[in-house]
């Protein structure tokens, strides 16, 4: 049987990966983006001068003939569902007998008048990297457009090298439509404490530039013109499901597949960030374009295509990030500001340098744990999971933050300063276990 899989992110190599660990099935990953599969998170690093484009690249070269995978560097212009081939820019017909569609995402345009002028691009792509080296070259200034994370990646990406930022940002807050308010305050103060030029509830009305077509400078919903040898579009992203045009294959958003990744057309799967759950499980959305849950479909549509059928069940949601100095995490239900529901209650403390938060969500009826926020800090994975499956009594969680709690060596633990604002504002009195009681509690691993 032949496996051909459309796209190399981390979504479709590990389909190859698990799919040949479970059979001896031929395997072609065809990709225009790049020969070699590569870290997608890691390329501000390599701008950045942190690594190497070689760095990034998690298997050797040989890996992929050593494991009989079988690379095509190549665009995909059509696929045939009826004759089970797909097209290819090289004038070739590739057959397969089961197909899976891993073509990530793609940024956002808005039709924005000179979004297509020279300089002005989103980030996501090897070659969206290699177009903003190039248009780095002797740059003062650049204007980035939209929140978010690929925004703030951007940004410092242009500070490492001294060049000038500005960001446009239509909400009150930075990723407000995301984060709550005070989180979302916090992120925006540290931004403008980086000597970001942060303009918040300012949109792009125009992108205006020379006669060789390269930006020079935008025009915002406020009137103003603002200078600059580069746009940087980072309004989010959407599912790159171009190669299904003129397919049968089903698609709204993304290309619609059901609890087992399989689309409409037997035989025909979509993973990664082009996918949309026809029926997402409870509390999940029916796109997901972060790394972890590409994984997770990898090998979940591996199991499916070796013949051991298994459905797609991410668990509880997670997320993480960086904004410059401050990581950020989130578990299960957080909703951004004015966004709650009803039966919903939080805890949220903040530190007095107002560089770390943590914010505790939970019924409040039942005081039951539904959701974690924090910045500036970490928490160990597998306890903040257990916690919210077992839906653990919020005062419980607090109890025993300690095991929760990983940050490192000589970082101040601040639970005395949140049980001490939780029993003042919840009228609860709760007392933390001691660090070695803590550490003899059994937690999964």
């Amino acid at each position: 049987m032949h496996i051909l899989i459309i796209g190399n992110g981390v979504a479709g190599i590990t389909a190859a990966r698990y799919i040949r660990k479970r059979s001896s099935h031929a395997i072609t990953v065809v990709s225009a983006e790049s020969k070699h599969f590569f870290s997608r998170t890691a390329l501000m690093y390599v701008y950045m001068g942190h690594m190497r484009f070689e760095d990034i690249k998690p298997y050797e070269d040989w890996f992929w003939e050593k494991n009989r995978i079988d690379l095509l560097q190549a665009y995909v212009e059509k696929i045939n569902t009826d004759k089970k081939t797909v097209s290819l820019s090289t004038g070739n017909d590739l057959p397969y007998d089961r197909l899976i569609i891993a073509t990530g995402s793609a940024s956002n345009k808005f039709g924005w008048p000179g979004q297509d002028l020279r300089g002005v691009q989103g980030l996501y792509s090897l070659q969206d990297l290699e177009n903003m080296e190039t248009y780095s070259r002797d740059l003062k200034k650049a204007v980035i457009v939209g929140g978010g994370l690929i925004g703030i990646e951007m940004a410092e990406m242009f500070l490492s090298r001294g060049i000038e930022v500005c960001m446009l940002v239509r909400e009150k807050y930075y990723w407000d439509n995301v984060l709550p308010e005070e989180e979302a305050r916090m992120i925006t103060n540290h931004i403008r404490d980086h000597h970001i030029d942060l303009r918040l509830e300012t949109e792009l009305k125009q992108i205006l530039g020379n006669e060789e077509e390269r930006v020079v400078a935008v025009e915002t919903s406020k009137g103003e013109t603002i200078e600059c040898g580069f746009t940087g579009l980072t309004p989010g992203v959407h599912p790159n499901i171009k190669v299904v045009e003129g397919s049968p294959i089903e698609c709204r958003r993304g290309i619609l597949v059901n609890e087992y990744l399989e689309s409409n057309i037997p035989g025909v799967y979509a993973i990664g960030d082009c996918a949309e759950l026809r029926n997402p499980p409870p509390g999940r959305k029916a796109i997901e374009a972060v790394w972890y849950t590409g994984k997770l479909m990898g090998k979940t549509v591996a199991r499916s295509i070796c013949k051991e059928a298994t459905p797609y069940r991410p668990g509880i949601w997670y997320n993480s990030a960086k904004f410059l100095d401050i990581e950020y995490q989130v578990y299960g239900s957080v909703a951004a500001s004015g966004q709650s529901a009803e039966n919903e209650e939080s805890f949220y403390w903040e530190d007095a340098k107002k560089q770390r938060s943590m914010r505790l969500v939970f019924d409040r009826e039942s005081r039951k744990l539904l959701g974690i926020n924090v910045l500036g800090m970490r928490l160990r994975h597998n306890v903040a999971d257990q916690f919210l499956r077992e839906q653990w009594p919020v005062s419980k969680v607090l109890q025993h933050f300690n095991a929760l709690y990983f940050d490192p060596e000589f970082y101040r633990n601040p639970i005395r300063e949140m049980l001490k604002k939780f029993n003042a504002e919840c009228n609860e009195t709760v007392k933390a276990l001691d660090f070695k009681a803590v550490k003899h509690l059994v937690f999964e691993n």
